[in-house]
């Protein structure tokens, strides 16, 4: 989130001290900084704060508290009761899902479309956002301010009957609409849309983006103003579904206040009367269940205990005073009533976090753990997985990892994310057999004569008597190999002292190789076999090789020697690959006929 100095300037009265002290501040209290520059200040603001934070009005608050800096509320944070008294029977609003928690249309005549005056589009500009005109700026500059989003109608480009009539549904499968940027999106039928009612036409992707059909733009001259509250989840999972993210979309989905959207109308209306005008004809206000005020007491024996201090109640009231937390004491508790839009205030941990982190974690004193009173219990399936794991990589053997979903078992998940594999794996065996044949195909690339793995992993087994299997979660160790095939058991019933019963005694033991990087791109093979002079030096030969192919030549070996006579039969196999393309037949073949020419020329004669 882009934060301006100077935009933050205007919730106080005291000047702020550099937007270098600010990023200290807000790093060693509550956000990390990406990064500074100038006066602006890129805020990594957590996921716990995505609903009062990303905004201007949110990090202003938060510094007051950090730095002890009088925090000057502006006409905003009066109440909207009053302004959203003014109601009007020229707009309808139908909210037809519970995703909607609230939705307010606000009406406003004869506005002027022009540019945006210079304090808006510098504020804007200084955080990387456009200027568009003065309605659509406005409406950007609350978001960016206060952290409601807000969407503004052409009310002359909807349909009126007596009214309008905005509806807040979900959308109908195969039905689509065309953005401002004239992007067309096909919805789903789990995607919340705004519609013309009267019209019956999709106007705005709720929480979203807005329809071109109903764009503000120089000939507007009536408006309909919207400030919601949509559901976060739906949100996120429509923008996702769409591949649309908008700054709008960014603060629905970390759950916001349905209070917010009345300060956010308010603040709307008045920025576009002062900057485009315009006569406030009222207000549709649907709220179907309004939310109630949040108390949550702590004990100052809490935080302490808590927090290893030994803070008095004046110290801890001082700190939700900062805050702006409404808060009452008695009899060694603190009850405090957490603004509106502090949703994550909700257990006296919070409060105590909030402690914490404002007098500062370095001022918390250390304190050295007590002594274990027990000693600690080894993990059985931890340790024998490591003793079976070591034994097997001791062998010669490389562990593999496949899917824990299968296309066929006893239990269905239910909520699996696509609709292949939709089953909990009963066993190891066939996606070990998977593993075995994928790579059996590439033992040449890998240098290797045999292919042998393993896996150890938890399975679902179905309940028998024959096997033992009870039919509960059960963690289990497969081996496979091409001469042995594949053979499973279960980790409890693994004998560790010789690791016998599973015939893993009689496993043969190899080298291990270094590791290096793989490529993506398929891989050539191309075998040459020769005869040369008996006593000449085979690495010769290699050298030879390894010069002409170059680069390309990722691995190659020896895989037949023979004498005959005063000559020796050399078959090498040479596997040709690229870390940045596809090769071609030809590219392998021209580093064949390369090789050839230098081996002849060498008097070697190529078989």
């Amino acid at each position: 989130m882009k934060i301006s100095r100077d935009w933050l300037q205007t919730y106080f009265e005291e000047e702020l001290p550099d937007a270098s002290v600010l990023a200290e501040a807000l790093t060693f209290h509550v956000f990390e900084i990406e990064s500074v520059e100038g006066d602006v200040l890129d805020v990594k603001v957590t996921p716990n704060r995505g609903h009062d934070c990303l905004c201007h009005y949110g990090i202003a608050k938060e510094l007051s508290a950090i730095l002890n800096i009088p925090f000057v509320p502006k006409k905003h944070e009066r109440s909207v009761d009053d302004m959203l008294a003014k109601k009007t029977d020229t707009i309808s609003v139908t909210i037809d899902n519970s995703l909607c928690r609230r939705y307010i249309a606000g009406h406003l005549r004869g506005v002027k479309i022009g540019p945006s005056p210079e304090w808006l589009r510098k504020r804007l500009e200084a955080i990387g956002q456009k200027s568009i005109n003065n309605v659509v700026d406005a409406t950007n500059y609350v978001m960016f301010d206060i952290g409601q989003p807000l969407h503004a109608f052409d009310a002359g480009k909807l349909k009126k009957q007596e009214a309008y009539a905005i509806s807040i549904r979900m959308a109908r499968k195969g039905e689509s609409m065309i953005t401002l940027e004239d992007k067309e999106y096909a919805f789903s039928d789990a995607m919340m849309v705004i519609t013309d009612a009267h019209a019956d036409a999709t106007i705005g992707i709720a929480g979203i983006k807005g329809g071109k059909t109903s764009g503000v733009d120089e000939k507007t001259k009536d408006i309909i103003l919207e400030a919601a509250n949509f559901d976060g989840i739906s949100v996120r999972r429509a923008a996702q579904a769409l591949k649309l993210r908008t700054d709008a979309s960014e603060r629905f989905q970390q759950v916001l206040s349905s209070n917010l959207a009345g300060y956010g109308m308010r603040a709307g209306i008045e920025i576009i009367q002062e900057i485009a005008g315009g006569e406030l004809v009222g207000f549709a206000d649907e709220y179907p269940e309004p939310e109630e005020e949040r108390s949550v007491s702590v004990s100052i024996a809490q935080v302490n205990q808590t927090l290893g201090t030994s803070l008095s109640e004046s110290d801890i009231t001082r700190v939700f005073a900062r805050l702006g937390f409404l808060y009452e004491t008695r009899d060694g508790k603190i009850s405090v009533q957490a603004p509106f839009e502090r949703l994550d205030i909700v257990i006296p941990e919070d409060l105590i976090e909030e402690v914490g982190r404002i007098i500062g974690y370095d001022k918390v004193p250390s304190i050295e753990l007590s002594v274990f009173p027990h000693k600690p219990e080894t993990n059985k399936n931890f340790y024998r997985s490591e003793r079976v794991r070591e034994d097997l990589v001791s062998k010669g053997y490389d562990e593999v990892y496949t899917s824990v979903f299968a296309d066929s078992g006893r239990r269905a998940v239910a909520n699996k994310v696509g609709g292949e594999h939709p089953y909990l794996r009963e066993s190891l065996v066939l996606g070990l057999e998977e593993a075995l044949k994928k790579n059996i195909h590439r033992k040449d690339l890998l240098g290797i004569s045999e292919v042998r793995i393993f896996e150890i992993g938890t399975i679902w087994p179905t309940p028998s008597r024959k096997s033992g299997h009870d039919g509960k979660e059960e963690i289990a160790v497969g081996i496979a190999s091409e001469k042995e095939g594949v053979s499973e058991q279960l980790l409890k019933d693994m004998a560790l002292t010789t690791l016998q019963g599973a015939g893993y005694e009689n496993l043969p033991v190899s080298a291990t190789e270094r590791y290096q990087h793989f490529s993506k791109y398929p891989f050539i093979v191309r075998d040459i076999a020769m005869w040369i002079p008996g006593g000449t030096d085979e690495n010769e030969v290699l050298n030879l090789i390894r010069k002409e192919a170059g680069k390309l030549l990722v691995r190659e070996h020896l895989f037949d020697r023979f004498e005959r006579e005063s000559r020796v039969s050399l078959a090498f196999r040479l596997v040709f690959q690229s870390f940045d393309r596809t090769l071609t037949d030809e590219e392998a073949n021209q580093r064949m006929r390369n090789i050839h020419s230098v081996l002849e020329s060498k008097g070697f004669e190529i078989r």
